[in-house]
């Protein structure tokens, strides 16, 4: 499994408000399948934004996941990043490519 950081923005309206529900019922069950570690909104951006930690196989798996997520399906992700990250250091370490070799 390896990390991977997402980041997302949204735009502002009535189809943020709709899909909301289904956007966080969907990161749920992805925490319960252990392919979310954390997930929460970011501020500073001067929009809706999102953050995602990610323990995928790759990274093919990670843009799929986002890919059906209801925000994505709905076109309310204005701009995505996703990338792949080493915890060498803090809370993730034991788990990062150093402590797997």
């Amino acid at each position: 499994m390896a990390f991977f950081l997402v980041t997302m923005t949204h735009p502002d309206g009535d189809g943020w408000g709709r899909h909301v529900i289904a956007h966080v019922d969907y990161l749920r069950g992805l925490i319960e399948a252990g392919k979310i570690r954390a997930s929460g909104p970011v501020s500073g951006l001067g929009k809706r934004a999102g953050f995602i930690v990610m323990t995928v196989d790759d990274i093919e798996e990670a843009r799929r996941l986002v890919a059906e997520d209801p925000f994505a399906t709905e076109g309310l992700i204005d701009e995505l990043t996703i990338l792949e990250w080493d915890p060498m250091f803090g809370a993730f370490a034991t788990e990062s490519s150093r402590a797997r070799k």
